[in-house]
Formats: C-alpha cells, structure tokens, sequence
C-alpha cells in the first residue's frame, strides 16, 4: 500500500477545484467554446484513486473527466491549452474537455460515451499484463453508466478474464438530471457482484476515505485478485454542463444543494493540514494555475489545413473529399 501523504491529497484536490473554477471562467468569457462539464465536489474520489496507484498504472475517465487526467498527473497548463483548442496541449486541441488523454501518465483518455471508458481499459489492462507487466487500471463512471451494455460486458470480461481493474462508480445521484433512483433498479453494487466481483460503498466526499478503500483493492488486484467495484457516493456541486449556467435548469432544490455542499472534500482535506501548510498550498495552486492560464491563452491555435493531420497512427494523412 503506498502510504498516506496528508499534504499532497490537498494539494491535488485543491489544484482540481481550482483548475475547475478558473475553467469555468474561461467559459464565460468566451475563450473555452462550447462549455466544459465541472468536476466540482467530486474531486475526492479521483484524488482518492489515483493515490493509490503507480505512475504506470492506467486509468480512463468520463465526459467529466479534468479531475481524472489531472489527479494521475497530467499538466494543467497543457490541459488547460487543451480545453483551448492550442496547439500545445496535451492532445494539440484535438481532444478538448471530453477526450483528454496523457499516455504519459498513464491517462488514456477521458470519453464522452458513456459507459465506454471501461471497455478500454479492460482491454488495455489485459493486454499489458499478457505482456507481462504487473500494472493495474482504473476506470471511472456515472450511476447513469450502469446500466449500459458496454460497461456490463466489460464486468464480465474483467471478471473472467481476472483482470485487475477496479471499477470506479462516482454516484452523485444524478445521470444529467435524472435521479438515479428513478433508473437504477437494484444497487450498483449487486450489478458488480452478479459477475463475482467485490463491492464496496465508500464516502467519495473524503480523499483520504477513498484513498484507503482504494488502495486495498489495488493491493488485492496486483497480487491477482481479479477487479473490484467501488461506489463513491457524492454531490455535484456545479451544473452538469456549464451551458446550464444560461438555461437555468431547476431539477435541483437550493436546499438539496446546500445540503450536498455541506460536505466539501476540498475543506475535508484541508481541515487535517496546519493552517500555514494548507496556506502555501493554496498559494502555490494560485502560483501555478495563474501561469497556466497565461500559458494556454498565449498559445497558437491550430492551422485548419491541417485539421486531417492525425487520424491515423501509421501518419498517413486522409485526403479532402471530392466533388
């Protein structure tokens, strides 16, 4: 088990909230187009996971995904440019908000299907430890993921095959703005259990909650235990889109809000740090993500006439269409 560092947790958790916020601003004000889907309240359970992996372990995410790619390690200057559409960020502008990759960390991409990341690194992970390696996976999901086929055939197939992937379930109680008790029969977790894989229910509101859970899990899939399924029960602080922030959708209560907000991991993790050492880390955060909006909004945009650059990993280049 990698031990416990108080510090670090917060440091990630607070660089999430923070990359988020300013992205959220960077939306209004036009330069991110098309909106992002925010990662706020949620940041305890990428932090949590991503703790108790190694660097060469794998992990895929979801549509909301920031948390996911930056809690592995990822850059946020780079993914910042990204949610640009520059040249300098981690996918050239080419993945955005949705499809965000880093095959540096280990990142194989956020993916705006739903259900779908799971799939992937199924066949990702096993494909690795046919090689050979000792590596590990986490994916990461909705409740409202849980009942697409995709997800439940990779259940199964992690689950036959014993293929150490722990199933990551970030329910915060909506699939957009349905709740998930009026689409989920049953529990997320007998779903796992159906196909012999463990479950387990944890608090996603506390990094280092999720952390230990986490980690146990991954100690029991390295050692050839098979996959595991962990639902991280949480609260979406912010809209599922920012486009709601013009719509103005009302499936939420205030009330229910307040309530959800109440719990926030950011202060979770923060109250076991001394007052000057969760000082420095805010303004470090500060420190770095100012130089990475600098940086992502200096960057070039892409040349459109080499939108068809990149399709292909032999390098060949699509031709344009004819007329």
């Amino acid at each position: 088990m990698i031990p416990s560092d108080p510090v670090r947790l917060y440091r990630t958790v607070r660089l999430i909230r923070r990359f988020e916020e300013r992205a959220i601003e960077l939306v209004r004000s036009g330069a991110i187009v098309g909106g992002i889907h925010p990662y706020l309240g949620q940041e305890g359970i990428a932090v949590g996971v991503c703790a108790a992996l190694r660097a060469d372990d794998l992990v895929t995410g979801t549509h909301r995904g920031h948390g996911h790619v930056l809690a592995k390690g990822a850059d946020p200057a780079r993914m910042l440019a990204e949610l640009l559409g520059r040249v300098t960020g981690l996918n050239r502008g080419r993945g955005g908000s949705m499809h965000a990759a880093d095959l540096g960390v280990g990142v194989l991409g956020a993916n705006a299907i739903v259900g779908a990341a799971g799939a992937i690194l199924t066949g990702a992970v096993w494909a690795r430890r046919r090689r050979g390696d000792d590596i590990v996976g986490a994916t990461f999901f909705g409740d409202g993921a849980v009942n697409e086929g995709m997800l439940l055939e990779a259940f199964n197939l992690a689950a036959l095959w014993r293929v150490p992937v722990l199933f990551v379930c970030e329910n915060n109680g909506y699939a957009t703005t349905m709740p998930v008790e009026g689409a989920v029969a049953g529990t997320i977790g007998g779903r796992a259990e159906a196909f012999g894989m463990p479950a387990a229910v944890v608090d996603g509101q506390d990094p280092e909650t999720v952390r230990l859970a986490a980690s146990a899990a991954v100690d029991r899939m390295r050692a050839g235990g098979g996959p595991e399924l962990i639902e991280a029960r949480t609260y979406r602080f912010d809209a599922h889109h920012t486009f709601e922030h013009a719509v103005r959708l009302d499936y939420r209560a205030p009330e229910e809000v307040a309530r959800g907000r109440s719990r926030d991991p950011v202060k979770i993790q923060g109250g076991r740090l001394a007052d000057a050492d969760r000082a420095a880390v805010d303004a470090e955060v500060e420190a770095t993500l100012d130089a990475a909006v600098e940086f992502a909004l200096a960057s070039p945009e892409p040349d459109p006439a080499g939108a068809l650059e990149h399709l292909y990993a032999s390098g060949l280049v699509a031709r344009t269409g004819g007329g």
